[in-house]
């Protein structure tokens, strides 16, 4: 047992891959923030999303469950209220749970076991943007297209800068409120808040005090563009739902694109650093665990492909850090592991221990073994080495599934051939195994597994079943008076800087922190 009711401070990004970040060894990217963290905390090298898509990989890692099991299949999916999420588990044990940022919810709950909510988020909370496999063809016109790379550079503004400066603010200002409120006595449970940021996400614009922190000369170009006719079927889908290959960007236009997304990065870094700075000035940085996480990966011109929506490595990988310097020394962890882990693991890095029976089923495992540096090896107490994902929208026409363990990565899907990768000696995939023969036991494997572990055939008739649901449902609602779903962060002006019905010197003494002692 370990040290309990440490506070816990999760900083998410979105879209930021960990192949551009110093501390996984990109030799370019300026963020001595997450350098600092990742030197004296523990960096999990092959950590992987449940679903290479925002919502859907935002649910999982809430809930440690896959996306098919709550029905988190697009960016357009409810969120069931019913889902229990780490923070009813943290609730539960005392906690004070705290969301800022984008969390992508969806349907008529905006709060998911939150005690509070400091800003609304940036994306709707409606149905709008439920995908069609019924007619693939015909591309959603709200999806991303190549205007994102095409229009990259340096700006002045962007509605993702003022909402990722709002949630720096407010995370700061609730990180000084729960030190002044410790001090006056009102609140000393321990808190569990999330700030998520936007950034780096698309579209690639950035002010230019982060654009000029790199040159063009420096931007590297992507290893390798596969033609349209080299690409994989899945790939090609993404290319048509994304019109890559209708306005194919330009070398310059590339290397825009990825300075502007490293600018971002250390736009990140920065205001990662600003929340880190309030928790030390608040007194609270010593008591807490910081996480490092983002939802999904980013392509960035790989194999032709921009965004996510894939299993290659650019779009599943994600960074995962874990600081906690009183608790685990430093080191890196190597074995495969999951968003899905991170609900068991605060869990138990709040109570010290595995609860003895969980109220649901969970498809993740407990990080803090690999916390503790217990190899995957050395038996049923130490770290395992697994992660399993799912995509279940747009771009795909069945479903797609993943198994990562060991050396390989499986991916298989119903209306394409197998794919199955070395990725210790491959690890940019460029040789599909599952085209020789050698393999043919390995793969037969595999395919088990994934039929014991899914029913593919019911699974895709569940997905057209919702999306026809949720597309009705829309077209119905946005008839006539429109009743939105997105939430509005609520402050009481009478409560805030100066008013007449508590004594000046009273109210000056209980804002000011920290505390004058006579």
């Amino acid at each position: 047992m370990h040290d309990t009711k440490q506070n816990i401070l999760i900083l998410m990004a979105d879209q930021m891959t960990p192949f551009a970040l110093a501390a996984y060894g990109h030799r370019l990217t300026k963020t001595p923030n997450l350098d600092r963290l990742a030197k004296q905390g523990v960096v999990f090298d092959s950590a992987y999303c449940a679903s290479p898509l925002c919502a859907p990989s935002r649910f999982s890692f809430l809930s440690g469950k896959l996306p098919s099991a709550i029905g988190a299949y697009d960016n357009a999916a409810e969120f069931p209220s019913q889902t229990l999420t780490f923070a009813h588990y943290l609730r539960a044990e005392g906690y004070r749970t705290i969301l800022s940022g984008k969390m992508h919810f969806c349907g008529a709950d905006q709060l998911h076991g939150f005690e509070e909510r400091l800003t609304t988020d940036i994306y709707p909370a409606d149905f709008g943007w439920t995908p069609n496999w019924d007619d693939f063809e015909t591309r959603p016109t709200w999806y991303h297209n190549m205007s994102s790379v095409i229009d990259a550079g340096p700006c002045v503004r962007t509605n993702q800068l003022d909402f990722d400066d709002e949630v720096t603010f407010t995370t700061r200002q609730k990180l000084f409120d729960i030190a002044r409120e410790r001090h006056a006595g009102k609140d000393a449970r321990p808190f569990c808040m999330v700030a998520s940021l936007t950034h780096p996400h698309d579209p690639y614009a950035i002010p230019r005090k982060y654009w000029d922190m790199y040159t063009d000369e420096d931007i590297d170009l992507p290893a390798h563009r596969d033609s349209l006719d080299e690409a994989d079927p899945h790939s090609k889908r993404l290319r048509h739902v994304c019109e890559t290959d209708r306005t194919p960007p330009t070398d310059q236009q590339i290397r825009n694109a990825r300075r502007a997304y490293y600018g971002a990065i250390s736009y990140v870094d920065d205001q990662f650093g600003a929340i880190l700075e309030a928790l030390e000035q608040s007194g609270l940085a010593k008591d807490t665990v910081i996480v490092v996480t983002s939802d999904h990966g980013e392509m960035l011109g790989e194999r032709g492909l921009w965004y996510k929506m894939t299993f290659f490595e650019g779009g599943c990988r994600v960074p995962l850090i874990v600081h906690a310097p009183q608790q685990f020394d430093a080191h890196r962890v190597h074995e495969s592991v999951s968003h899905l882990d991170l609900l068991p693991t605060l869990v138990e890095l709040a109570r010290g221990e595995q609860p003895a029976s969980w109220p649901d089923s969970l498809d993740g495992q407990s990080l803090v073994p690999h916390l503790r540096g217990i190899q995957a090896k050395q038996g049923a107490h130490g770290g395992h080495d697994e992660a399993i994902g799912e995509y279940l929208a747009e771009g795909a026409i069945a479903p797609i599934v993943m198994l990562r363990r060991g050396r390989f990565k499986f991916i298989h899907t119903p209306a394409d051939p197998d794919q199955l990768y070395d990725v210790t000696s491959d690890p940019l995939e460029r040789e599909n195994l599952a085209t020789y023969a050698e393999y043919e036991s390995q793969i037969a494997a595999f395919r088990e597994e994934v039929a014991r572990r899914w029913n593919l055939a019911a699974l895709h008739n569940e997905v057209l079943k919702s999306q026809r649901r949720r597309r009705f449902h829309f077209e119905a609602t946005t008839q006539g008076t429109v009743a939105s779903w997105d939430w509005q962060p609520h402050v009481d002006a009478s409560q805030r800087y100066m008013r007449n019905h508590i004594d000046l010197d009273t109210l000056e003494a209980m804002a000011r922190f920290p505390a004058v002692t006579r």
